[in-house]
């Protein structure tokens, strides 16, 4: 019995290591996947109609009364915050900056639009907000590199 003990001893904190590792990868894998998501949602479910001048944006901006100068600015931040998700040490302030974004969004939903789809703000701040804390690491980086130029 002593030797079934001895020889599973070193056996256990390998097969843990393995699967600790394995979930670790995976969970790097989801965290890319879905900033690899909201990239493309910003770019091209947000940014681009914007940027185009799609009817219906036009419509939205024009009920706020914002003109289309807004319009076109609020698209390039949602262009520049995609891009920015996929840069790995612009990663976390692209979050942070998306998400006041997506607080801007709600306020004008609620008040301009009556609450009208002014949860899915509020939803995208979630996933915005798990990168911005997994990638935190990568502000020292971004900080230091501020600081040489």
């Amino acid at each position: 019995m002593s030797e079934t003990t001895a020889s599973a001893a070193p056996i256990a904190p390998v097969a843990s290591t393995g699967s600790l590792s394995g979930r670790r990868r995976a969970a790097r894998i989801a965290l890319r996947s879905l900033q690899v998501l909201l990239a493309l949602f910003y770019g091209i479910a947000s940014a681009l109609p914007k940027l185009i001048a799609y009817p219906a944006a036009v419509e939205s901006f024009d009920k706020i009364g914002w003109g289309s100068g807004a319009m076109y600015t609020i698209g390039a931040l949602e262009l520049a915050g995609a891009v920015a998700l996929l840069i790995p040490v612009l990663q976390s302030v692209a979050a942070i900056a998306l998400s006041a974004l997506m607080v801007g969004a709600f306020m004008v939903q609620l008040t301009v639009f009556h609450g009208q789809n002014a949860a899915t703000p509020l939803i995208l701040i979630v996933p915005l907000a798990l990168i911005a804390w997994a990638r935190r690491g990568h502000n020292g980086e971004l900080l230091r590199w501020a600081r040489r130029r």
